[in-house]
């Protein structure tokens, strides 16, 4: 470790000395130097210079950046005068649904309404130079990150941007041609999840190591693996190098480690001027301040201007700042140094407590519900818009404002040159002088190269599934055309063959379009970054297909060519194999393009699904391409596919002889006819009439291709092929994250009439009097804390844990998670539950809840000193981290959904309806009641969305007690503060509370009764009282040598002191402890007390609190409503139905009475097959969705049984199914020509309709048991690709491989699809032979040909119609006379086979509707209890 520590700092000499020229601050340390001293003369609180001082452990390390020479530096800083940013307001939109949104009078009215701009940010002013730190606060919404990004210079999104921004002496227009100098890093954290920390750092490095290398660099690659290592030191995550980043599906580091890694990929850019939008989010205390501490230590050695918005900022964070500015609702309040803003403020007559952050004070001065008003006071500025004046009138302003020529001082302008003279030589040479990037073209290329295969290779499991799932389908179909015979018979199934070899490794193309969307918000801010040019991660994605196709191909067409029995010479497999090849190249690079060119997935997916069902349909396969319609031939010619199949089927029957067999030799079977002489070929294209047996090159001719074309072809396919990704790159490069103008509440438009006037679209003039509180119940008068407290439940029962541990099994062995934790919960207290990240307290809590379904748990957990009953789970109210709802339920709704199904069944609707209004009284979300939760972004803030979650479990009665899993963390100061301040109310009315809680402000802290602290491992460090003001634990803790400072938030001491280095074991500190021997005393008299007395809470025996039927109803009526408002997916469903129909119905317009004809019948009804794959990629998205809210919270809180659940997504996805159906079949059926009679047209229409219900039925099967929407979109082609291979469509029956045709054949939903609907429409059709169709031979001379052909007509020829039966010359025969002779050919024997196989279909709809509840019933474990 030492040896690691020395060479660390070795790098930080080398290093910083290595960013020599880049960086300079020779002149800052004066400055620090000096605004310390005026910091202190100004006031008499010097606390601030002192921590200030406070070295950051790596100061050493930076230190190599003071030695550079002044005239080279990045110094730039950013001034900006009389900033006003307007948009369209987009405070609440309206929902529309299924029905209103074809409401097109209304829509126009509302369309005409041209909302006023909204003023998010109005006349700000400020000034940071080089090596100053300025902090921006103000609550969500109020223009906060608005200013970061303009400050960063990105503006896009917004409608209108007034007043100047300089960036030294550049102004806006001029510094967009260095954006990687001017940087933000923003709230999300963006990355491949399965790429390691390591490699996700090596990127941004390597696309940051300059042209010319500092003295001591031994070559670029030494440089860029010492600056990573710096970086990753400097937020102490070098042990994290080689995990995975990961997300929400993927494991990998901690949130904390995630967000550090997002912070030293912004430190990579070495920017001049960078913004931090709320950075510290989901980091502890202890981080948070060495985080800024680094960047107070990076700022004052290279002359940066850093800019920051933090929530819940200790007085820690604030004191390294030089400035501060406070934004209200867009109106700046407040600009000036960090220690006057508090003064300034209590000037105006507001109080600051003591011990409270100034930050959150200073934020709580325009909040009515927190401001503190000095006794006697009377002239208080009420508003935002006084404060501002009063701001305004100050001399701060005046002084602030001397600033504001900054832009046009020396200084600026020399900084400004040396700036621009250190980017260019940073530069490549191989750049234009405007490019922002660093290195060369080539060099970008090749990092995003390495990047595109570590991502592959990190996502092994996927990558693995995909190729094995290549092999499975090419193995499927070799078997399927196995050994295709070399005459007419195998003409048909080897164009199959090569058919499918080009379908599905066009379908797996498809996928691209996915993953252009998930990699496109990370590839926006590595272009704000200027790490690389969009343009060399297309060639990067290029470069990866190349090994990878060519894999997935030759896997795929070494297995289907020779099973089939294609030409074996080697020329033709290997021309077979690169057109196949090339092919799969172009339409990869033709998805992703699509992928590229839209910006939203919806529309992407609508526009892949529909040009792929147009591509395969003209690919010359079912429709030949002479009997294609002149109105839509043109898709023939813009169809990469069309031209790799000519060149398949080109290179496959070119050159050979192909005799006449079986049904295509008449007449034929009986011995007499087997001479060889009077026979002719029938329905062969291209055979000559008389003739027995046809030439390749006549077959091809009659497709009209040509073996010429093989190698054109080839050449075409490159040339699309470079069209596509020339297209990709322009799109890419035109690709950008917007600035949107914030979240906006949505508002069901059958609601629009309850929602109070406020906050309804079309009321947007400011109220200029005093703010209210939300709603009316927040006057804290003791009348309302009465009837609250009056009307909630209160709790009586015990809860207590003893010697509770949780081991996990680990590749690497067995891993303690909680060790002997000891503690209890009683009514009316509210606990929190403390340690570093990673210390267990999610887990305890888990634990403590019944939540886990592995691992192991030893100890007891009691409720009342009895074991926990069966209503538990029920029982104990239980708040995620993560708020999972419903996105299309309003507020009430969700609330009262939770009520009816959780609170006991003896209690009546309208008592569990009213206690609803009394938690929205309670949580204050009177005016938002009726709005849609939605998702963050679009729908509730996230304080919003927690107070939602926490309603949700109050409204339950939870009759044991709360838990609360962070309920403050991502919350600004005011919004964590009102969470906590309702938990209090909570607890004082005697609910039990217990509450994980990671960086509270000695406010927070200070409403906890008692505190569990954690230390790494599940250790216990402490369990016991707080104290007033926190006095027990501050004695406990200085007693053992860490006593807490004056003016210290004792929790952020705690936590330091037991993750520090004070080089004591505080478990053992604590098992030894006096305190420790009275809680157990404690926990033993609690337990015997409460186990004498009767229960607190009577166990009613059920596991639900209703009875299942009530269950379904509600349930599926919450379903109903969600899908009704989900109009994106139902109009997605309806508009595939549409277009597929009319196009598919147009292509086969008016199908005739010819040979042919029969083959466009059964392609014209196969087609409908293919609406299933577009619809169940967007069913399954939606059905895990609602899986994912039921297994996270609903299930787990034994709310409603999984068959409640499977039965309400079912019926609700049905009257949907119906409308598909009837749209279907309308467009379709009628244009195709089919029959109309009622008999018939009818009968389609049912099966139509059923085949509706088992497609939806497979897609969510698969849904239910898939572990995310990803592995089942790889599932879903294997399922549709077996079950069309095998259904008699591709290959008839006859020529199935008897091993699939007496299982598979008969098990599959599909055959008996294609039977009903070919029964019904082709039976009594009348077929009349084309000319070229008929077989035309002589009869032996002396014969009619009636007299000839006598045996062959009794017998195998029955169903054949010979027109000329007195002819003596060229009998012509026609192969059918009615469709039904024809459908004998396909194992359709007879008319009653339609309503049979139409009976089988719902069987099979029924079948597929029971493997949802089946695998859902598999999917769901129980809970561990404790041993």
């Amino acid at each position: 470790m030492d040896a690691r520590k020395m060479s660390i700092s070795a790098v930080g000499d080398d290093l910083m000395r290595t960013l020599s020229r880049t960086f300079s601050g020779k002149s800052q340390h004066d400055n620090k130097q000096r605004r310390e001293s005026e910091d202190n003369a100004e006031s008499a609180d010097s606390d601030s210079a002192k921590t200030k001082v406070e070295a950051w452990r790596l100061a050493d390390d930076v230190k190599g950046f003071q030695l550079n020479d002044p005239t080279e530096g990045r110094k730039l800083g950013v001034t900006w005068s009389g900033l006003t940013v307007k948009v369209v307001p987009s405070d609440s939109q309206l929902q529309e649904n299924v029905l209103s949104q074809f409401n097109i009078p209304q829509q126009i009215k509302e369309s005409r309404q041209k909302p006023q701009l909204r003023t998010i940010l109005d006349s700000s002013s400020g000034c940071v130079k080089p090596g100053e730190m300025l902090l921006v606060l103000g609550r969500p919404g109020s223009g906060c990150t608005t200013l970061l990004k303009l400050l960063a210079n990105k503006r896009k999104g917004y409608t209108q941007v007034d007043g100047d921004v300089h960036f030294g002496s550049l102004d806006a227009k001029q510094a967009e041609q260095y954006h990687g100098s001017i940087v933000i890093n923003t709230e999300e954290e963006l990355f491949y999840p399965t790429l390691t920390v390591g490699q996700t750092m090596d990127f941004a490095t390597r696309l940051n190591i300059p042209r010319t290398l500092p003295n001591g660099t031994e070559s670029h690659e030494a440089y860029g693996k010492r600056f990573k290592s710096f970086l990753l030191d400097s937020m102490d995550i070098s042990h994290t190098e080689d995990t995975k980043v990961g997300d929400a599906f993927v494991r990998g580091v901690s949130g904390g480690e995630r967000k550090r890694v997002s912070i030293i990929e912004t430190l990579a850019a070495r920017a001049s001027v960078v913004c931090w939008d709320n950075s510290t989010r989901g980091l502890d205390a202890s981080t948070a301040l060495e985080y800024t501490r680094a960047l107070r230590c990076l700022t004052d050695a290279m002359g940066v201007a850093t800019i920051v918005t933090l929530y819940q900022a200790g007085n820690g964070i604030y004191d390294l700042f030089d400035k501060v500015l406070v934004l209200d609702e867009g109106k700046q309040v407040f600009y000036g140094a960090a220690n006057e803003a508090r003064p300034f403020m209590e000037a105006q007559g507001f109080v600051c407590s003591d011990g409270a952050n100034v930050a959150d004070f200073l934020t709580g001065v325009t909040v009515p519900a927190e401001r503190q008003i000095r006794p006697g006071f009377e002239a208080w500025p009420r508003t935002n818009t006084e404060l501002e004046q009063a701001y305004q009138r100050s001399s701060i302003k005046a002084r602030m404002d001397r600033e504001l020529g900054y832009p046009t001082s020396e200084e600026a302008k020399s900084n400004t040159r040396t700036f621009c003279e250190a980017v260019s030589l940073d530069k490549s040479k191989h750049l234009q002088s405007s490019s922002p990037m660093t290195v060369s073209f080539f060099r970008q290329v090749q990092a995003c190269i390495t990047r595109q295969y570590q991502i592959i290779w990190g996502d092994k499991g996927t990558f693995f599934i995909k190729q094995g799932s290549t092999l499975f389908q090419a193995i499927i179909a070799g078997s399927l055309f196995y050994n295709a015979p070399a005459n007419s018979s195998g003409l048909f199934v080897k164009g199959g063959a090569l058919f499918l070899a080009l379908l599905f490794n066009a379908l797996v193309a498809m996928s691209e379009v996915t993953d252009s969307y998930a990699g496109r918000p990370i590839l926006a801010k590595h272009k704000n970054f200027a790490f690389f040019n969009p343009a060399a991660f297309c060639i990067a994605q290029v470069a990866g297909d190349i090994p990878i196709i060519l894999f997935q191909t030759t896997m795929f067409m070494v297995v289907l060519y020779w099973m089939t029995g294609l030409k074996a010479t080697a020329a033709a497999f290997f021309t077979a194999w690169f057109v196949v090849y090339v092919t799969t190249f172009a339409m990869t690079a033709f998805f992703r393009m699509i992928g590229a060119s839209f910006s939203t997935f919806d529309a992407a997916s609508k526009v892949s699904g529909f040009s792929i069902t147009s591509l395969i349909l003209y690919i010359g396969y079912q429709i030949p391409k002479p009997n294609m319609h002149p109105w839509f031939v043109w898709i023939y010619w813009i169809n990469p596919l069309s031209y790799g199949f000519e060149s398949l089927m080109a290179n496959e029957f070119t050159g050979q002889t192909i005799p006449c067999v079986n049904a295509n030799l008449i007449p034929n079977f009986l011995p007499k006819y087997q001479t060889g002489a009077n026979q002719a070929c029938a329905g062969v294209r291209g055979a000559a009439p008389g003739a027995t047996s046809v030439s390749g090159d006549d077959y091809l001719a009659s497709l009209s291709y040509s073996a010429s074309h093989i190698w054109r072809n080839v050449g075409i396919l490159f040339a699309w092929w470079a069209l596509f990704v020339g297209l990709t790159i322009f799109f890419t490069l035109r690709w950008d994250d917007a600035a949107g103008s914030g979240r906006s509440l949505l508002i069901p438009r059958e609601n629009k009439k309850r929602v109070p006037l406020v906050i309804t679209p079309g009321d947007e003039e400011a109220q200029v009097n005093e703010k209210v509180p939300r709603g009316e119940a927040t006057k804290e008068g003791a009348n309302t804390s009465h009837d609250l407290s009056a009307n909630l439940m209160r709790n009586t029962s015990v809860f207590t844990w003893r010697n509770l541990s949780y081991v996990v099994k680990t590749p690497s062995g067995d891993r303690t998670l909680l060790d002997n934790v000891h503690g209890y919960v009683k009514p009316g207290m509210l606990g929190a539950l403390m340690g570093s990240s990673g210390a267990g307290k999610t887990t305890l809590l888990d634990v403590l809840a019944q939540r886990k379904t592995d691992g192991t748990i030893h100890g007891e957990v009691l409720v009342d000193g009895r074991p926990l009953p069966v209503s538990f789970q029920r029982s104990a109210g239980y708040c995620e981290q993560l708020d999972v709802h419903e996105p299309f339920a309003t507020v009430r709704e969700a609330l009262e959904f939770s009520a009816i199904l959780r609170q006991s069944r003896e209690i009546p609707r309208e008592e569990k309806l009213a206690y609803v209004d009394t938690i929205i009284d309670l949580l204050e979300l009177h005016d938002l009641q009726h709005t849609l939760i939605g998702r963050v972004g679009a729908g509730l803030s996230v304080e919003q969305r927690k107070r939602v979650t926490i309603g949700v479990e109050l409204v339950s009665k939870p009759s044991i007690l709360i838990f609360l899993d962070e309920p403050t963390s991502g919350l600004d100061g005011q919004a964590a503060f009102n969470t906590v301040r309702f938990l209090r109310k909570l607890a004082d009315v005697g609910q039990a509370i217990l509450v994980t809680i990671h960086q509270p402000s000695a406010l927070l802290f200070a409403q906890f009764d008692t505190l569990l602290l954690l230390a790494k491992g599940g250790k216990t460090v402490y369990f016991g009282d707080i104290g007033e003001n926190a006095d027990t634990i501050k004695q406990y803790f200085g007693r053992y040598d860490a006593p807490c400072p004056p003016g210290a938030n004792p929790a952020e001491h705690m936590i330091n002191v037991v993750t520090g280095t004070h080089g004591k074991d505080w478990n053992q500190v604590w098992l030894d402890s006096p305190e420790a021997a009275r809680m157990h005393q404690d926990l033993d008299h609690i337990i015997t007390d409460a186990a004498n007395k009767p229960a607190g809470t009577l166990d009613d025996g059920h596991e639900f609190a209703t009875d299942l039927w009530t269950q379904i109803k509600i349930v599926t009526h919450r379903s109903n409503i969600s899908i009704f408002r989900n109009i994106d997916y139902v109009n997605n469903k309806f508009a595939l139905h549409f277009g597929t129909a009319l196009f598919i119905g147009f292509s086969f317009w008016k199908i005739g009475n010819s040979v042919a004809d029969q083959q466009l019948i059964l392609f014209s009804l196969f087609n409908y097959i293919f609406v299933a794959p577009g619809v169940m990629a967007q069913l399954q998205p939606l059905f895990i969705d609602r899986r994912d809210i039921y297994e996270t919270r609903e299930k787990k809180s034994k709310m409603y049984s999984w068959k409640a659940f499977v039965t309400g997504l079912i019926v609700s996805e049905m009257p949907y199914l119906v409308v598909c159906a009837v749209l279907y079949f309308v467009c379709f059926y009628f244009t195709a020509g089919l029959p109309s009679t009622p008999n018939k047209a009818g009968a389609v229409f049912f099966v139509m309709l059923v085949y509706q219900f088992i497609y939806t039925g497979i897609g969510q099967f698969v849904a239910a048991y898939a572990p995310n929407a990803v592995f089942a979109s790889l599932v879903n082609p294997i399922i549709i690709g077996v079950l069309v291979s095998f259904c008699g469509v591709l290959v008839p029956y006859a020529q199935i491989t008897a091993f699939w045709r007496y299982w598979m054949y008969y098990l599959n939903p599909f055959n008996y699809l294609m039977g009903s609907l070919l029964v019904f429409t082709d039976f009594d059709w009348d077929v009349q032979c084309t000319e070229s169709e008929f077989a035309k031979f002589d009869p032996p001379s002396g014969q009619t040909c009636a007299q000839y052909l006598e045996a062959w007509m009794s017998g195998p020829g029955s169903r054949t119609n010979l027109i000329n039966p007195d002819a003596t010359a060229e009998c012509k025969v026609c192969q059918y006379t009615r469709g039904s002779d024809y459908l004998y050919t396909v194992n359709l024997k007879d008319y009653y086979f339609g309503w049979r196989d139409a009976a089988i279909c719902v069987i099979f709809a029924f079948s597929g509707y029971a493997l949802v509840f089946l695998l859902m019933k598999l999917r769901t474990k129980a809970s561990k209890k404790a041993q």
